[in-house]
């Protein structure tokens, strides 16, 4: 949905000094388990285990995944004596892209510029399974020329949750409608967070709402990798 996040962690793990793969993978299975459907949700999680079983560390640039991998990968396999130390070895590797960078390579700066104010959504696997809310904040502190403005409830959910912006879209709607005027009140130019879900439903509300602030991931601006157009903005001009 958005390759440039992807190429944006890259090199931001590059940078850091680490050797970098991206095996063969799937979803983490997370649609499936937020749906009731356990039986698909381990089918992918075991393929997901085979791909990473050999590798030090995990990183996602989602704190959703990395959420479903650590904290919920053990619990579907708690009843499997076979594939529950698998499930546990997985989980004690993963981690979200910021905190992976702070809490274990132990990185305070990154080289990157960036002129402007921007505000911080923390997304909610990322804040509440994960304990991501200061790892960001500290990198941004080392962008030059960047201001964080902080938003009123910045962990207050956006209302995306995966298959619950489907199933209860009234209520999804009413909340990521709040959230949008917390993030206009801040009055900044860009909106960042690190979960492209929550990214992706702040920016289409924004730009229903006829907004013109710019929606970003953070490892985007973490990168000094800003040429792609923001979330949700035309990425070519139509033919004439």
């Amino acid at each position: 949905m958005r390759p440039s996040i992807g190429f944006a962690a890259v090199k931001l793990l590059e940078d850091a000094g680490c050797s970098v793969d991206v095996p063969a993978q799937t979803c983490c299975g997370q649609p499936a388990y937020n749906s009731g459907d356990r039986g698909t949700t381990r089918d992918i999680a075991e393929q997901v285990m085979a791909a990473f079983e050999h590798y030090d560390y995990v990183v996602a640039p989602s704190g959703s995944c990395a959420g479903m991998i650590k904290a919920h990968y053990p619990e579907l396999f708690a009843d499997d004596p076979n594939l529950l130390p698998k499930a546990e070895a997985l989980a004690d590797k993963t981690y979200e892209l910021t905190s992976f960078l702070v809490d274990v390579l132990g990185i305070s700066k990154v080289d990157a510029a960036f002129s402007g104010t921007v505000t911080y959504h923390d997304s909610c696997s990322g804040l509440r399974e994960l304990g991501v809310k200061t790892q960001p904040r500290k990198l941004l502190s080392s962008v030059e020329g960047l201001t964080l403005v902080e938003m009123n409830e910045s962990d207050v959910c956006c209302g995306f949750g995966g298959t619950f912006a489907v199933k209860y879209s009234d209520i999804s709607g009413a909340i990521v409608g709040a959230k949008a005027r917390n993030i206009e009140e801040a009055h900044t130019r860009t909106l960042l967070a690190g979960d492209l879900g929550c990214l992706m439903n702040m920016a289409g509300k924004l730009s229903r709402d006829g907004k013109t602030i710019e929606v970003r991931h953070v490892a985007e601006i973490l990168a000094g990798m800003t040429d792609e157009p923001p979330i949700g903005a035309p990425t070519a001009k139509p033919a004439k």
